[in-house]
């Protein structure tokens, strides 16, 4: 993806991770969230060979949501959702230690491929579809310590459906970590040119209004 190298590209990678967990925290502490935004960050994990990092997300559109929220935390001086900021932050940490197991690589990627195909007989938001991805995060990226643990209201928390939703789309922030590390990204860059994030997050925006 050298070709991808771009800030544009960095910040679309980013907006994949905020996407991914805030929709958690919804899940964790509403019992819902935004089923159009759950749809398109699950099915970044299964577009295997995308022309370009947009394409991941079915276009900007699919990542909307994370455009909105990352501009908004970026926007602002303190830290508007700390959970969110949390479990961002512990998903970068987890993909660092997951890009140097490479036998569980090959597990994920061989796992996300019967995903795929029972996907395009299902639809991506289909129960068994959801529960064969989260299945796929308890086997490898839950087992990296330390573990990451979501914080929220119990009654939603003991609910295998939002479980699996939530376990799966911890599974789409470490593909959206991924790609932000193959476009470039490091924790340096996003300290140095967060005011540069922001606007071209601000101009992603005005793309789709």
């Amino acid at each position: 993806m050298a070709t991808f190298k771009t800030l544009t590209y960095q910040s679309i990678a980013l907006a994949g991770i905020a996407q991914s967990t805030y929709l958690v925290d919804q899940l964790a502490t509403q019992g819902k969230a935004d089923n159009a935004g759950i749809e398109a960050s699950l099915s970044s994990l299964l577009i295997m060979e995308p022309d370009n990092p947009v394409d991941i997300y079915g276009g900007l559109q699919g990542i909307k949501i994370g455009l909105e929220q990352l501009h908004q935390q970026l926007s602002e001086n303190n830290i508007t959702n700390v959970q969110q900021a949390r479990y961002s932050a512990s998903l970068v940490f987890l993909e660092r230690k997951f890009a140097n197991e490479t036998d569980m690589q090959r597990m994920v990627h061989n796992k996300l491929k019967i995903a795929q195909n029972q996907q395009e007989h299902f639809g991506v938001m289909h129960e068994n579809v959801i529960a064969n991805l989260a299945d796929i995060y308890q086997q490898s990226i839950s087992t990296i310590q330390p573990r990451l643990m979501i914080n929220g209201e119990q009654v939603y928390l003991s609910s295998s459906e939002i479980i699996n939703k939530i376990r799966a789309l911890l599974l789409a922030g470490i593909r959206s970590t991924m790609l932000w590390r193959q476009c470039g990204g490091n924790r340096l860059k996003f300290l140095m040119y967060r005011g540069k994030i922001r606007d071209e997050l601000k101009f992603l925006l005005s793309e789709l209004n």
